[in-house]
C-alpha cells in the first residue's frame, strides 16, 4: 500500500474533510480498543508502536532498544505480527537463513539477525515461547494498538518530518488512533529526526507529563564510506522511501536515479530485471534498504541504518525502571 499524498499535509484537504466522517468511525473504534484491558505476560514487555500507518521508524527503534537492553545485562527477544504466511500461524521462531519474507515478513527477518524473533498474531503465546527460549524481556515491534498484551513500558514513535500528518484517521488520514488517545496510553514518546511537526507532538506530550526522547537516523559508517561519491540507483518499497533516499544522499553517494515502490512490495522478476537494466544504462550501483533486501536477497547493495538517541542515559534509566517494576 502507498499512502495517499493528502495524508501527509499538515491540514485536512477537501478530500480528507469529505472522508473525515469515516475517519471518525475508525478513530472511535481504535480509541475503544486502546482502552480495553490486555493480558499480562510472565516476563517484562516493551511495546514499540507507531503514531501513523507505517514509516515512523518502529523497527530500527526496536533494534536500538535491544542493544541498550543487552548493555543492561538482559537477553531480549522480539515479537512481531509478521506478514503473509506468518499471520495465520501459531508463533514460531524466525530463522533468517531458512525463512523467506513471504513466510515470516521482512521486518521479522531483519529483527532475527539481532535477537531471537517470534512471528505470529498471538503475542501472549509468543511471550511464552520467547521466555522458554531464554528471553528475559520481550520487545514488541508494533502491537501498541492491538492490545493483545499489556506493556511494562509503552513507547510511540514519531517521524518528526511527518508528525501526525493531517491529524485524521483512515481513510481520511494516517493516524492509527486519535492523537490524544494514543499519547494517553504510552509511557514515553520517541521523536526521530527534525521537523516542526515532530516538535509540536513533543510539546504536546511534555505538556501531559510524558517524557520525550529525541533520536536521529544514521547510515552505517562502513557502508557510507563505500558509497561516498558512487553513482547510485536507489530503490525502496517502504512506507516513506524519501527518507531512505535522503539518508543515502547523506553518505555522499550521487543519486542518479530513484525508484519508489509500495510498502512491503513483493518484487517480481520483471521489477528486478527493469532495475538491473536501468542501473546498467545509468552506469550506477543498485542500493536498497535492509527491509527491501529481505524481499529480494542478493540484489544490489544494502545501506543499513541505526537509531542514535540524544538522551541515551535517560532512556536506559527508563528501561531499567520498567524492568525493576515488572520484577
Amino acid at each position: 500500500m502507498r499512502a495517499p499524498g493528502f495524508w501527509r499535509r499538515g491540514f485536512p484537504s477537501p478530500l480528507a474533510r469529505a472522508l473525515a466522517p469515516l475517519g471518525a468511525v475508525y478513530g472511535a473504534a481504535a480509541g475503544a480498543r486502546l482502552a480495553r484491558p490486555a493480558p499480562r505476560a510472565e516476563l517484562p514487555v516493551i511495546v514499540v508502536g507507531g503514531l501513523t500507518l507505517g514509516g515512523d521508524g518502529k523497527t530500527p527503534t526496536a533494534l536500538a532498544l535491544a542493544a541498550l537492553l543487552r548493555e543492561l545485562g538482559e537477553a531480549p527477544a522480539f515479537s512481531t505480527r509478521g506478514y503473509g504466511g506468518a499471520a495465520g500461524r501459531p508463533p514460531f521462531r524466525v530463522d533468517p537463513e531458512r525463512h523467506t519474507a513471504a513466510e515470516a515478513g521482512d521486518e521479522a527477518l531483519l529483527l532475527a539477525r539481532s535477537a531471537p524473533t517470534f512471528a505470529g498474531v498471538d503475542r501472549l503465546a509468543a511471550a511464552r515461547v520467547a521466555q522458554a527460549a531464554g528471553a528475559s524481556v520481550l520487545i514488541l515491534d508494533d502491537g501498541l494498538h492491538s492490545r493483545r498484551i499489556d506493556a511494562d513500558l509503552a513507547l510511540v514513535v514519531v517521524d518528526a518530518g511527518h508528525g501526525a500528518g493531517n491529524g485524521l484517521c483512515p481513510p481520511a488520514g494516517p493516524l492509527r488512533a486519535p492523537l490524544l488517545r494514543q499519547l494517553a496510553i504510552v509511557d514515553a514518546v520517541v521523536v526521530i529526526g527534525a521537523g516542526a511537526a515532530g516538535d509540536a507532538i513533543a510539546a504536546l506530550a511534555r505538556s501531559s507529563g510524558k517524557p520525550v526522547f529525541r533520536a536521529a537516523v544514521r547510515p552505517d559508517p562502513e557502508a557510507a564510506r563505500r558509497l561516498a561519491g558512487a553513482p547510485v540507483l536507489a530503490f525502496a518499497g517502504i512506507a516513506r522511501p524519501e527518507k531512505f533516499f535522503a539518508t543515502l544522499e547523506e553518505t555522499g553517494a550521487r543519486l542518479v536515479g530513484r525508484r519508489a515502490f509500495p510498502d512491503h512490495h513483493r518484487f517480481s522478476r520483471r521489477d528486478l530485471f527493469a532495475l538491473d537494466r536501468q542501473a546498467r544504462t545509468l552506469g550506477a550501483r543498485l542500493v536498497t534498504t535492509e527491509k527491501d533486501a529481505a524481499r529480494c536477497p542478493g540484489v544490489g547493495s544494502v545501506l543499513p541504518i541505526v537509531i542514535r538517541f540524544q538522551q541515551e542515559e535517560a532512556l536506559r534509566a527508563a528501561l531499567a525502571g520498567a524492568l525493576t517494576a515488572a520484577a
